[in-house]
């Protein structure tokens, strides 16, 4: 199949980009694709984890890793290409020209957000810059909790910015912090767990958007 970009964007910082580009990296490896992981962000949380994987977890299955400047990044795209079907780039904040790059590139652009209205107002700039460069993009309902109407403000607060979010939402667990400790992702570190069936329907929801 042909490789394609899938770019975590989102200018709010404190909106678990790097979380979700590990916990859908390590679910899209389960599923039997070759993925690759890029760091553009200067924070450096995501080469951090990739550090402690490859220290602690050296059976996990490989993922491809990359740390690059985000005017590097089309060169660094075009070599990844040929080593991996998916490839996720982990952006810094604030919508920085590193970020602008990384959505330009991208065949699809994941907006994680707490499901509140001002955080879902916060992420406007994001989806208005991957509509504008005609990229494919969709929110990504992220530390979700368990009941209450946090679920039903949020799709209130889409349909009213014209948004669209994933089908499928991350909830607010505490495996996925665990997991992430450890250099792993929920579906290694406790593939039973709801947290896993979270995260596996997630990557599906991806990986047919992206067929």
């Amino acid at each position: 199949m042909r490789s394609a970009v899938v770019t975590v964007a989102q200018q709010k910082g404190g909106a678990g980009k790097t979380t979700l580009v590990i916990q859908l990296a390590t679910a899209l490896r389960g599923l039997g694709r070759s993925v690759a992981l890029v760091d553009i962000d200067p924070q450096g949380s995501l080469t951090g984890w990739m550090r402690l994987r490859e220290h602690r977890q050296q059976q996990a299955p490989e993922l491809r890793f990359s740390m690059i400047g985000g005017w590097r990044l089309g060169v660094e795209l075009d070599r990844l290409k040929r080593e991996a079907e998916l490839i996720l780039v982990d952006t810094p904040p604030h919508t920085e020209a590193d970020a602008k790059t990384a959505i330009r590139s991208a065949d699809l652009v994941l907006v994680p957000c707490q499901p509140s209205s001002l955080d879902i107002w916060a992420s406007k700039a994001t989806l208005d810059h991957a509509v504008k460069e005609r990229r494919k993009v969709a929110m990504v309902l992220n530390r979700v909790p368990p009941r209450g109407r946090a679920i039903d403000e949020a799709r209130a607060a889409l349909a009213d910015l014209g948004a669209m979010a994933l089908e499928h939402q991350i909830g607010n667990r505490q495996a996925f912090v665990a997991s992430v400790a450890q250099g792993l992702g929920v579906v290694e570190s406790e593939p039973r767990s709801a947290a896993a069936d979270e995260v596996r329907a997630l990557a599906q929801d991806v990986a047919q958007r992206l067929s």
